[in-house]
């Protein structure tokens, strides 16, 4: 394409061969020549590779607009753009055009008139891929003019035209986005009678302003994004509309833990002076647990969707709270906590929509039994069930909980540096034995006795109170046994 880029006239371009083409075809080809040759266009995507990219690529290979519909947080608008890696590097268009005219067949007035006059002498530029992608959010208060273009006075005067005349138009998005990409987001929030101006230049691949008899044969590949339409109430993709919209592909969550995982590793923001912080597999598993667990919860809207950004955005306060907690302690490392994932709830509480049975328990109760929830999960993946133990047999949690029984407490205070962290939990019974005979590095060791503690609490054979800046662990009978004295007395 270099040598291509040299030619500046539509002389040249006829003579060095170049045969222009459609952008769905351009596109077509294009992935065709990806997959023959392994390479992967939508890099960056997981979770996909079975379901949703073999549904694009057959989209794409059957020149198709296409409708991304999936809850938020679903990498819509990232596979989009990633689309943008189809294009040709670079296209030739008349130099001056508004609507990217093609040099061999122009659309508008002005490239028409430029070929008529100049012939082979037309001046041609070079478009970069990039530049031929155009995205815009569909709100309330888009207009037909903002789309599809309108009589332009100001350019009817100083032209001294009358406002029948086509070089008054003044030319919308979707007109200057020829021969590119197209997307609109979240399409249903775009007004009905707005949709219906997108029907003749799906169906057709031409438009018309203002009733002027302009005929413009479009080439833009259109991709819309949507929720689905039961998600609110704000608005609907019209049935006409999604009729003339060829593909319809349905986006979802990841499946497992994993790609989770890797999703927030990969688009969690850490500064270069995070980077010795060391956040435990564990704690990494579990803070994809707490997405899982609030797409399945009572309490959370699932119409709404729990986005991934749940998990990233846990991860970064994950990361900050360590990063805070080894400043106020002087500490040049540090190493993440369960108890660290009071820090984690703002990042939950902004993240799920709650039903009316969740908004009465309150957001930050709602978290908490989300986080609850996934401790329990991974409690049961790592220990004995505490509650099916069979007869005769020894309870593997027996000393922690007769330690709590002769009336111990555990202070865990969630700024205390790693030493006294690891002195605090060092002070109940059984828990050293419990976790040695876990196939995990010595590093891990405090953070898995911590989930000892969370967990027995979670199935309330402890009491866990948070007091702010601690978690308080005790026995749960000794709140009887309180009470029990103050009537003695």
């Amino acid at each position: 394409m270099s040598n291509l880029k040299d030619i500046l006239t539509l002389g040249e371009l006829k003579r060095s061969g170049y045969i222009p083409k459609p952008i769905k075809d351009e596109m077509r080809d294009n992935l065709v020549h990806a997959l023959k040759n392994k390479i992967n266009i939508f890099e960056g995507i997981h979770g996909f590779d079975d379901t949703v990219i073999p549904d694009l690529q057959r989209a794409i290979l059957s020149r198709h607009h296409i409708l991304l519909l999936g809850l938020r947080g679903q990498a819509k608008t990232r596979l989009a753009r990633l689309l943008v890696r189809l294009l040709d590097e670079y296209i030739p268009v008349i130099a001056g055009s508004e609507i990217n005219d093609n040099p061999f067949a122009p659309l508008s007035p002005y490239g028409r008139e430029e070929v008529r006059t100049m012939g082979d002498q037309t001046t041609i530029e070079w478009v970069h891929r990039d530049q031929r992608y155009v995205e815009k959010l569909a709100t309330p208060d888009v207009s037909i003019a903002d789309l599809i273009g309108d009589v332009d006075p100001i350019k009817a005067a100083s032209l001294k035209l009358p406002y029948a005349d086509e070089r008054v138009i003044h030319y919308g998005l979707i007109p200057r986005a020829n021969r590119s990409i197209f997307v609109i987001n979240e399409l249903p929030d775009l007004q009905p009678r707005i949709q219906v101006s997108l029907f003749n230049i799906l169906q057709e691949g031409d438009l018309q302003i203002r009733g002027f008899k302009v005929r413009l044969p479009l080439d833009v590949l259109f991709l819309f994004t949507a929720n689905p339409e039961d998600y609110t109430n704000r608005g609907s993709i019209i049935t006409p509309l999604k009729d003339r919209i060829d593909s319809q592909i349905l986006t979802h969550y990841p499946t497992d833990i994993g790609t989770a995982m890797t999703i927030t590793a990969q688009e969690a923001r850490v500064k270069p002076e995070q980077k010795n912080i060391f956040i435990p597999p564990l704690l990494k598993v579990l803070l994809e647990q707490i997405s899982f667990e609030a797409r399945t919860s009572e309490l959370v809207d699932t119409n709404s969707g729990v986005s991934a950004r749940l998990g990233i955005s846990a991860y970064e306060n994950l990361v900050s709270a360590v990063e805070r907690r080894m400043l106020i302690n002087n500490e040049k490392s540090g190493t993440a906590r369960l108890s660290d994932f009071v820090g984690v709830m703002p990042a939950i509480t902004g993240k799920v929509e709650l039903v009316y049975e969740g908004e009465q328990i309150g957001p930050y109760k709602v978290a908490f039994e989300l986080l609850n929830k996934a401790i329990k999960s991974e409690f049961l993946k790592n220990f004995p069930h505490p509650e099916k133990q069979k007869k005769n047999e020894r309870d593997p949690f027996g000393v922690i909980k007769a330690w709590f029984a002769g009336e111990h407490t555990l202070k865990l205070a969630v700024d205390a540096s790693q030493e006294e962290y690891e002195a605090s939990l060092n002070q109940v019974s059984g828990l050293e034995r419990l976790v040695k005979t876990l196939p995990i590095p010595d590093s891990d060791k405090p953070v898995y006795k911590e989930l000892v503690l969370h967990g027995l609490s979670a199935f309330n054979l402890l009491t866990k109170e948070l007091h702010q800046t601690r978690f308080d662990f005790s026995d749960p009978l000794s709140d009887f046994k309180e009470k029990e004295e103050d009537l003695d007395d």
